[in-house]
């Protein structure tokens, strides 16, 4: 089970870091794998904030884990197994690993964030209010904050190493991936939303809009990388609160944002931290979200 040690920064003996995200770690293990270490860490506006959220790394990785093994009849992916006793010994030696990491496959990951938006909110919302449309997908008129769309539409962005993703058009996204590639990752994209969106419903919550990443490996394959439908990528509502026209009630990391809009801050680093009530309550959407998806409790110290 999880250690509920926090853990923000991370260093360990024998594993050379390859890539230190807002997140999430990576370290090098060996020619064919990667370990993914998810934090504890929360990000808001582009910036890391000082108060680490109790759990949150142990819910990134199971949830992720749930469901990459839920996918697999729609695309492959880089999961090799998140149980630290089945990874390499000179991972094994590291307790505070374990239900925080994954062992994954090493791919060429694409510069792009593979973005399905089901409901109008966040940027596309801001775009629609300005423009009617959103990034190049003209909508009806009149439509309120967080109301369905008719159908879930696809906007990709850049995938940036620090700062925020910016949308991209179909075509800067086609030509950064060539045709037939950005077609295929269009395709994985929408058929992996329309999947877990009709799932989650069952259990009480609606995706509202998710991202996702992806990988080429070294036999030419497209995986499914990174995390998958998190409270980190993804809006999760409770559907039995929806109710268009403002803001919804949410089991992501929307409630920090919004706490953050009420005080003097011009979000820029560095961010101001986070009280104790506002640093539990996430901590608690978190696992409500985990709770809610997979219908168990994560099994924690």
């Amino acid at each position: 089970m999880p250690t509920a040690t926090i853990l923000s920064d991370s260093s360990f003996t024998g594993l050379p870091l390859v890539h230190r995200g807002k997140v999430r770690d990576v370290y090098f293990v060996d020619d064919d794998h990667l370990l993914l270490v998810a934090t504890d860490r929360l990000s808001a506006f582009d910036c890391i904030l000082p108060t680490p959220i109790k759990y949150k790394g142990a819910v990134l990785t199971a949830l992720s884990a749930f469901w990459f093994r839920r996918l697999e009849n729609i695309t492959e992916h880089h999961l090799v197994t998140i149980e630290l006793d089945e990874m390499p010994e000179l991972v094994r030696r590291h307790e505070i690993l374990r239900g925080r990491s994954m062992l994954v496959k090493r791919t060429e990951v694409f510069p792009v964030e593979c973005v399905v938006r089901g409901y109008l909110e966040g940027s596309g919302w801001k775009d629609y209010q300005a423009t009617g449309s959103v990034c190049g997908h003209d909508l009806p008129p009149g439509l309120k904050q967080c109301d369905k769309l008719l159908e879930p539409i696809f906007t990709p962005a850049t995938k940036a190493a620090s700062g925020h993703d910016e949308n991209i058009t179909q075509m800067e996204f086609v030509g950064t991936l060539g045709h037939d590639t950005a077609a295929e990752l269009k395709r994985i994209s929408k058929a992996i939303y329309a999947e877990a969106s009709e799932y989650a419903l069952t259990r009480g919550i609606i995706i509202a809009d998710t991202k996702f990443e992806f990988g080429r490996d070294k036999d030419g394959n497209i995986l499914l990388v990174d995390e998958v439908l998190t409270p980190d990528s993804s809006r999760f509502w409770d559907a039995g609160r929806y109710e268009p026209g403002h803001a919804q009630p949410s089991f992501d990391k929307q409630f920090v944002r919004e706490f953050l809009e009420t005080l003097d801050w011009d979000k820029t680093p560095p961010a101001p931290p986070l009280p104790d009530e506002i640093a539990e309550a996430t901590s608690e959407r978190y696992l409500e979200a985990y709770r809610k998806l997979t219908g168990q409790e994560l099994k924690l110290d």
